[in-house]
């Protein structure tokens, strides 16, 4: 199993820059995808990038593709998420999620989460 701690978060204007990060403990060598999504306020949850921990491979939602970078380190303890050119959109709690399966990664079900940091964007 894996426990997952998210740090970062906090309100910042228009056009500025946050970098979330991910404490993962427990095991995580065997981890094969990581991911973050968020949620705001009546509004379902999106999965905005996740990385492959494997080989590195990462994907972006639309909404954010170009202004958000995933990372990781290379023991996959920590996740991060450099947020740039941030909007009030992109305002919401966001969570770290990790999986042990190929299959559940891709079906989004995610058995394993964190707490939630929020961000809050204003104009």
């Amino acid at each position: 199993q894996v426990h997952l701690v998210e740090s970062g978060g906090g309100s910042v204007q228009a056009g500025g820059s946050l970098k979330l990060s991910c404490a993962a403990y427990g095991s995580t060598y065997s981890l094969v995808c990581m991911s973050w999504f968020r949620q705001a306020p009546g509004k379902e949850r999106e999965r905005v990038a996740n990385i492959y921990t494997g080989g590195g491979g990462t994907n972006y939602a639309d909404s954010v593709q170009g202004r958000f970078t995933i990372s990781q380190d290379n023991a996959k303890s920590t996740l991060n998420l450099q947020m740039n050119s941030l909007k009030p959109e992109d305002t919401a709690m966001y969570y770290c999620a990790a999986e042990y399966s190929t299959d559940r990664c891709r079906r989004l079900n995610f058995r394993y989460w964190g707490q939630g940091t929020q961000v809050t964007v204003s104009s």
